[in-house]
């Protein structure tokens, strides 16, 4: 009883670290989260939860849960930069208790330990657990209703199917069609059965959930929602060249290896003779399912001409049980797991590099910065990881990996939340702009410094084209915003 209850305080330390600790501290980053924030705060001071309205008027590129539950944080009384992002660590951590649940039963409780402490402490994870965007919500809802529908995928059982449908509806809340298409791989291991899913349980699960704000939100807005939405940012998206996100079609190659940090080398198990040689994992259809969920998902997001790193996120999951249950059929793994403890020094290092990252690009960010002594305990821990791997310890080994882990990314955000908040968000330029706010209109700079000043200053701050003001903010060299008087103010 007394190492549960040790293990349980631990485990609460590690996901505050991790999840919790600086949520709101670096302020919104990007152009996205200042947009689905506004939209938020408008729908919960407007009480209008079915059109999303950006600085006032439509805005369709997304669904609602995004914005839906950014307005219950400000329901809940939480300020501009955490309440966006409170219920996200919230959905993050309910769901790996469902994973653990889910692959516990499908696969044996080792498998399942290792893919939730590779979820878990991964790169991906833990860094769209802090982000007011799509990603994770649509991760969460998708990876559900995958792992609920995991049995009659592979043996026929349909009990589960109207839980599943019902999570793919909340999962097209979070990003419209895209689930449903990531969701293929289910037809190639069903296609004899693929009816099932249009009996009325299934049909009224997903019916019930998925459709009534889409037809409230068609009804309300008409053809501008369906075009906007369907056309401009499904199908326009995967084929257009002018969505500023077009990358080559190996993009997502270094972008999955980053997302998995620090656990990329546990690919290397694969290579190792006691897997070459192992014909039962092979054939193991639980094996199939996942790199069928994985690999679909890869060679679509490839396909797109727009690529985002987080559009890899749902994949994480089944990367993740694949990655345990390799790790399960490897009664050793020194080398691998110390090799995963040196990779987790990539957090405790990049407090020095992500702040310059986040503002002027990685490609243009100076590597003198590197805290590099900050390495040291992972080399401990690799050391420690190492011998326990060697006594036949894994669960002890696993845990002191996810405690070095959680200790690197408190360390990570400790030195570096404060400087982001300076360099990579708007927090503090908003703060030296708003005794003079309703004299400037923003001029000449980065989307991302717009929407986010718009935002911050509750539309006090507009653009020169909209309304013209004796101050306009112009962004000089290296993107830092400067005022200059306007000779077309307005009196």
């Amino acid at each position: 009883m007394r190492f549960r209850i040790m293990a349980g305080l631990a485990g609460a330390v590690c996901a505050a670290l991790l999840y919790g600790y600086g949520l709101g501290e670096s302020g919104l980053l990007g152009p996205d989260e200042p947009r689905y924030s506004d939209i938020g705060r408008a729908m919960q001071t407007s009480g209008d939860w079915t059109t999303p309205r950006l600085f006032g008027e439509p805005w369709f590129e997304k669904p609602a849960l995004i914005y839906w539950m950014g307005a219950l944080g400000f329901t809940l009384g939480a300020g501009d930069s955490l309440a966006p992002r409170l219920l996200m660590p919230i959905l993050g951590i309910g769901f790996l208790a469902f994973y653990f649940w889910r692959l516990r039963g499908a696969c044996g409780a080792e498998t399942a330990l290792a893919a939730v402490a590779i979820l878990s402490t991964g790169a991906g994870w833990i860094g769209f657990s802090h982000a007011a965007v799509t990603d994770l919500p649509l991760t969460v809802f998708f990876s559900a209703g995958m792992l609920l529908a995991m049995p009659w995928a592979l043996d026929g059982d349909r009990r589960l199917l109207p839980w599943a449908a019902a999570c793919f509806a909340m999962a097209s809340l979070a990003k419209g069609l895209v689930p449903l298409v990531l969701a293929a791989p289910l037809a190639i291991f069903g296609w004899r059965r693929i009816l099932d899913w249009f009996r009325p349980a299934p049909v009224a699960a997903f019916a019930l959930i998925g459709l009534p704000w889409y037809l409230l939100c068609y009804w309300r807005n008409g053809w501008p929602f369906f075009d906007e939405f369907f056309l401009q940012h499904h199908v326009g998206r995967f084929f257009r060249e002018d969505l500023q996100h077009v990358q080559p079609a190996w993009f997502y190659l270094p972008v999955f290896a980053g997302l998995l940090l620090p656990w990329t080398p546990l690919f290397a198990a694969f290579a190792t003779r006691t897997l070459r040689d192992d014909r039962a994992f092979w054939r193991d259809r639980r094996l199939h399912f996942f790199a069928a969920w994985l690999g679909f998902g890869l060679l679509f997001f490839s396909a797109s001409t727009n690529k985002l790193p987080g559009y890899l996120l749902p994949l994480l999951p089944a990367a993740a049980a694949i990655l345990g249950l390799a790790l399960s059929r490897l009664p050793r793994a020194r080398w691998i797991l110390g090799s995963v403890a040196l990779s987790a020094a990539a957090f405790a290092l990049a407090g020095g590099l992500l702040p310059e990252a986040l503002s002027v690009g990685l490609r243009r960010t100076s590597v003198d910065s590197i805290p590099w002594l900050q390495a040291a305990p992972s080399l401990l821990v690799a050391a420690a990881v190492i011998w326990a791997e060697r006594q036949g310890r894994r669960h002890t080994a696993l845990a002191l990996l996810v405690a070095l882990i959680a200790a690197n990314v408190g360390l990570l955000k400790f030195h570096a939340l404060p400087s982001i908040r300076k360099t990579a968000s708007v927090v503090e330029l908003w703060a030296e702009l708003a005794p003079q706010a309703d004299a400037i209109c923003i001029e000449r700079i980065h989307r991302s410094t717009e929407f986010g000043l718009r935002y911050y200053s509750h539309g006090r701050i507009s653009l020169c084209v909209e309304v013209p003001r004796p101050l306009r903010l112009i962004e000089g060299v290296d993107r830092v915003p400067y005022l200059e008087a306007s000779t077309e103010a307005t009196p």
